[in-house]
Order: C-alpha cells, then structure tokens, then sequence
C-alpha cells in the first residue's frame, strides 16, 4: 500500500475529501477509516478483529472499508494520511539526515511489524526500479514480506545484485533468495556471491574474491545505483539466531563485543561502527564502504526490540530513506533522544 491513490490539494485535503473532513470529527474519522483499510488490506486482519482492535462495531468497519474504497484511497494503494505519521517522518529526517522517510501504521505496539513494513518496501522498490539500473539487496523478513507487493512492470538491463553470500543449509529465509525472486519479477540478470555467507578465514575470502570468480560481482556493486538493505537485531527474535545461522557461542561474544546489529552480517555498534571480531572480517558480503558509497540507499526495518539495531544501521549506512512503522519511529526517536 502506498500514498498517493487521491490527487492532494493545499492544506491536505484530496480532490475525493468531503467538506465533513474539515472539521474535528472528520479528520477523526478519515484517521479511523485509513488505519481500518490498513489493518484489512495489509495486515489482513478480519473485520471482527479490526472492529476489536479500534474498538467500533463490525458493521461501522464495514462501512469504514467501503467508504475507503469509494474515495478512491483503496487500490492495493493506501493513502497515508494519518496525522502521527508525518510527523514521526519529519522527525526521523531531521534527526538523521534522510531525504525521505517513510512510516507505516500497524494496528498496535504488539502486531508483527513486518507486514506493514513489507507493504511500504514494496511499493517502493516498484517507483524506484528502472531500465538500465544496477541495484543490490540485503535479505530478511522484511524484505521477503516486500516481494507480494512489488508491481511487476517491463524494464530492461536491469542488473540485480545480491549483497551477502549464501548458507550452505537453507531452512526458512537464504541470504540470496530475495535479490532471486525479484530478479525473476522483472528478467534481470542476477549477480550472486556464490560463497556461504561467512568463511573460515580472510585468506579464503580473499582466495575467492581474487582467485574464484568472485571479483566481478565485487567491482560491479561498486556501479550501483542504489541498495536496499534490512538491520538485525540481537535479541532471541533474530532471524539469523533463531535459524541456527550462528552458534551461541559465537552471539553471546559478538554482543560481548558490542554489537547491537548487524546489516548483512556486519555487525556494529550503537554508533554504527564495526565491532572488532573476527566475524567481521570473514563475512563474504559487499563492503561497508561500498554501501555507504551508492548514490540511492534504503534501509527498510523494524519491530519490537529494534531501536538500538535501527539507529545503529542508520549511523552506519547514513540512508537516503528509511521504511519502518509508526511503533519503531517512536522508539528510534525516543531512543536517540531527539524531538519530533
């Protein structure tokens, strides 16, 4: 879902607003519609749940979806007029630096963020991809959630770039499967690392970037024309963690060391600095310092539990846009002590 389904006039109102909508009890009730068409389009919450979580009746949540349909702000596109939101946007530009950021509602702090995170980073990827573009992707929840959002739509020599190195035992998630998926949408060419996503030492990650082939996909990322990319966090809910991507041993000495998350398996701290461990120098990823240097970068995330991980990546990647949701913007915000 994205903004954008209504024409804007000055001062908010689209060209399908009522006049009811300029008084208190109108904006009120355009903030109750958005957040239902939300909840029912992207979080593909049922009526009754919906009716719950807002406390309303189920037949005012009938209403409320069809009333979104009828002013055009439903076509798979949500309008984001939700007074909280610009001004979390606002201010996460402000405190970091971003062009753009972009916030989704979700239904509450404890609803599964990914969802709505998912919908906004595909809508997205969609505006931003065109012909003749280099662009390189992360992985994650966040980013496979994306791929059912993303309109398919012709463009040529486009050239898709997968940033980290693969595992060597596919459970749920794989490094390189989101950059695979999405290349297939459009027939682009997909450039893999194929390595496992960490080696066993820096003398076999240089042997395969030096001697294997590798080298190329290496010098090409560093003709991107943009990246989008996911932060980790290190609690028990990490996707690497809790798909057996690491050892106990190995997590307990990175937080040691640290480490508050990781963006592609490079791991930093709170000030988006590498943390000094061996980890780090065995990752078979694009470099940091390539990241850092593409023109476009995106970095798309959230959740519970995420705000040190999120500020660290937005330190380390300074982002030219950053996606999350309403819950995580407070956080990051509150967290980094900034106003908004």
């Amino acid at each position: 879902m994205s903004g954008g389904a209504a024409t804007t006039r000055p001062g908010g109102l689209s060209e399908n607003s009522s006049l009811a909508d300029l008084s208190p009890t109108g904006r009120r009730s355009a903030r109750l519609r958005l957040r239902a068409a939300w909840m029912y389009y992207v979080e593909g919450m049922t009526q009754s749940a919906i009716a719950e979580a807002l406390d309303i009746g189920r037949v005012t949540v009938v209403r409320l979806l069809a009333d979104a349909r009828q002013l055009n702000e439903v076509k798979i596109s949500l309008s984001r007029e939700i007074a909280e939101l610009p001004r979390l946007e606002m201010g996460l530009q402000k405190a970091f630096g971003l062009r753009e950021a972009v916030v989704a509602p979700v239904s509450g702090p404890f609803a599964d963020a990914t969802s709505a995170i998912g919908a906004a980073t595909g809508l997205f990827i969609s505006d931003l991809i065109r012909s003749d573009m280099k662009i390189g992707f992360g992985w994650g929840r966040t980013l496979m959630r994306a791929l059912g959002f993303i309109d398919e739509k012709t463009v040529s020599n486009l050239q898709v770039i997968s940033l980290l190195g693969g595992i060597t035992k596919a459970k749920q998630y794989n490094p390189s499967e989101f950059a695979w998926q999405l290349s297939r949408l459009f027939q682009a060419d997909c450039h893999l690392i194929a390595a496992p996503a960490i080696v066993d030492s820096v003398e076999t990650k240089q042997a395969l970037i030096e001697r294997c082939g590798l080298g190329t996909v290496y010098n090409l990322a560093r003709e991107m024309d943009a990246v989008v990319l996911s932060v980790g966090e290190m609690d028990s809910e990490s996707t690497s963690l809790r798909f057996g991507f690491f050892s106990d041993a190995d997590w307990a000495s990175l937080i040691a060391a640290g480490a508050v998350g990781d963006v592609i398996y490079n791991f930093i701290d709170i000030e988006g600095r590498p943390v000094d461990h061996p980890i780090n120098s065995r990752v078979m990823s694009i470099p940091i310092e390539t990241l850092q240097a593409t023109p476009e970068r995106i970095l798309t995330s959230g959740g519970p539990g995420k705000a040190k991980a999120v500020i660290a990546a937005l330190r380390m990647l300074r982002p030219t846009v950053f996606i999350t949701d309403e819950i995580t913007a407070a956080a990051v915000l509150e967290e980094a002590g900034a106003d908004y």
